[in-house]
């Protein structure tokens, strides 16, 4: 099937969220390929500037996940995550992908928007989709630093400033949780979903549990970003099979049952998150 843009996705999506997924290995994209075509939901690859340099360049993968997506009879797009370089944003919107998430959130609030609508004007001009972070000002971890949240005033000066098309807010979620134990602030996520015009991205969202997750949707999230969960079912289904079998060298017979567990885990978040009633 041809890619589809994140705006079509998003329509697609409704009345559930966007869910999307990272990309580290092969494994992963033909994973969420599949349980998308299962499912009979849209879904986002994504792959992160942290991701793109493990493999020494985005343009490996990048190839690899855009091949998937046009191979598969699901509804899919290919995303660039967490990019802080515009070199890297100009590569893999040369390869082909047509969204990219801008990481500005660790500069001061003035730097984040004129670097965010620099970046914006460039690949608008190229008809590609920016998703943007409004963050906290020196946080390690950006605008999911623990106990960061965004206000809903600033963010829509932020997106008028900067003319993002898409915003990823903090409202209680951190990224890397092993746990599923974070409390979102749907009080928060209503008010920022009444004021700001675009749509709203939930990073992080590994370390919230199901019903958070169905919550955040109803009360405005609308794309789910999901990482984390998928390594950990991946690496607890290859630990098994290695356990099992200490002598097993063949990487198709571990990484093998690590795919399907992968497939197993993002059909049914695509399901969960597919109605938020």
């Amino acid at each position: 099937m041809p890619l589809l843009s994140v705006p079509d996705l998003l329509a697609a999506a409704r009345p559930g969220a966007l869910a999307a997924f990272n990309v580290i290995a092969l494994e992963h994209a033909e994973a969420i390929a599949a349980a998308a075509e299962a499912a009979k939901r849209p879904a986002v690859l994504q792959i992160s500037e942290n991701t793109a340099r493990y493999h020494g360049g985005v343009a490996p993968l990048a190839r690899a996940c855009l091949q998937i997506a046009a191979d598969s009879g699901a509804a899919l797009t290919v995303h660039l995550d967490h990019a802080t370089s515009s070199e890297l944003i100009v590569e893999a919107v040369e390869l082909g992908v047509s969204s990219v998430m801008y990481d500005g959130s660790t500069l001061d609030y003035a730097e984040n928007v004129d670097s965010t609508a620099e970046v914006v004007r460039w690949c608008h001009e190229h008809g590609v989709h920016v998703e943007a972070e409004l963050g906290e000002v020196g946080g390690k971890d950006g605008a999911h630093a623990p106990g960061a949240r965004t206000d809903p005033d600033e963010a829509v000066a932020f997106v008028a400033a900067t003319g993002v098309d898409a915003l990823a807010v903090a409202v209680g979620s951190s990224h890397a949780m092993h746990t599923r134990d974070a409390r979102l602030d749907d009080d928060l996520i209503a008010r920022l979903a009444a004021k700001v015009p675009v749509p709203l991205v939930l990073h992080g969202s590994s370390g919230v549990p199901d019903e958070g997750l169905r919550s955040a949707v109803r009360h405005g999230m609308t794309k789910i970003n999901i990482a984390t969960r998928l390594n950990v079912v991946m690496a607890e289904a290859v630990r098994s099979v290695l356990a099992a079998d200490p002598a097993l060298a063949d990487p198709r017979k571990y990484l093998g049952p690590g795919r399907a567990a992968v497939t197993a885990e993002v059909e049914r978040f695509l399901h969960l998150l597919a109605a938020p009633a």
